[in-house]
């Protein structure tokens, strides 16, 4: 479980930095691939990754800014030609499928692949035996959603050395184990889950949110998240400034971190004001103030999410 960020940048792209787009990477989990935004010259930041469109399940679009969207007609042609032929989910705020039927009708896109675009207005999206995907409306000028991502608890270790004691060893009667069920020894014995597996680990919690003003769904959203990717446009010198765009400061994302009870804070969609790294870094030491565990997101640099100390 791991994020990627593919664009960075507010706005409008820069020299240095893309607009936004980052990657959920869920390899050993789904072996798939969950995108949340899509600016402008995504899919060619895709091409200098590790991250395949083959693999792309979801893609959760937060709003309707050009700066999160306009990559998209693009990318969904692409896949297409990049060994993509699974269905494909796109989840976004309502507006999202008449943007997307009219750019692909109009260039005569062919997909040959399912496409579904599902528009929301908040609630659960998505859920399976593994993860369950929530979404809330923030404050932003335009409808715009943050997403919560929930890993289910995963079974707890089984006892090798019981097992052992019973004749049993890794195979299918380690499978039925796992998932809670009884299975009977070779010797005739029947063993139940409950007994030979450990505490469950409890999963891990991702939270991403789009565009938004210090609000109280950032909190709901983020709530004991193991990582929370918030905007930091602007710093806090310039609060009246992203309290009157709908965004936020660095410092205003450390507070909702801090507040929501969060292990990892990462900062991104930064102002092209910020150009150099001596400036974005002002960034972070104004959230280190308020989090010590904030810290800028970078392209092109794979960010585990760390589950929780003590979480089992």
């Amino acid at each position: 479980m791991e994020l990627y960020f593919l664009g960075t940048n507010a706005g409008v792209p820069s020299l240095e930095r893309n607009v936004t787009s980052v990657a959920l990477r869920l390899l050993e989990e789904r072996r798939s691939l969950w995108l949340f935004d899509c600016g402008e010259g995504t899919q060619h930041q895709i091409l200098r990754s590790p991250l395949k469109l083959s693999k792309l399940e979801f893609i959760f679009i937060t709003h309707l800014h050009g700066d999160h969207l306009f990559g998209l007609p693009g990318l969904i042609s692409s896949r297409a030609y990049q060994g993509g032929d699974t269905p494909l989910v796109i989840f976004g705020p309502k507006g999202l499928k008449k943007f997307v039927e009219t750019t692909l009708s109009l260039s005569e896109s062919r997909i040959n692949y399912k496409l579904e675009i599902v528009e929301h207005q908040g609630g659960v999206l998505f859920e399976d035996e593994t993860f369950r995907v929530e979404t809330a409306l923030l404050e932003h000028r335009i409808d715009s959603y943050g997403y919560r991502v929930i890993e289910k608890d995963l079974p707890g270790k089984l006892d090798a050395a019981v097992l052992e004691r019973y004749g049993i060893r890794p195979g299918p009667l380690y499978g039925k184990l796992k998932r809670g069920e009884s299975v009977v020894a070779p010797g005739g014995e029947t063993l139940h889950a409950k007994d030979v597996l450990g505490e469950p680990k409890a999963g891990r919690i991702v939270t991403i949110l789009g565009d938004t003003r210090p609000c109280k769904t950032v909190l709901t959203l983020a709530e004991n998240a193991d990582l929370l990717v918030h905007e930091a446009t602007f710093l806090d010198e310039l609060a009246k400034t992203a309290h009157d765009y709908h965004h936020s400061t660095a410092k205003q994302a450390a507070e909702a971190a801090r507040e929501a009870g969060v292990q990892q804070l990462l900062l991104t969609h930064f102002s092209s004001r910020y150009k150099s790294d001596d400036q974005l870094l002002r960034l972070q030491e104004e959230a280190h103030e308020v989090f010590p565990n904030a810290q800028l997101a970078r392209e092109h640099v794979l960010y585990p999410v760390a589950r929780r100390c003590g979480k089992k």
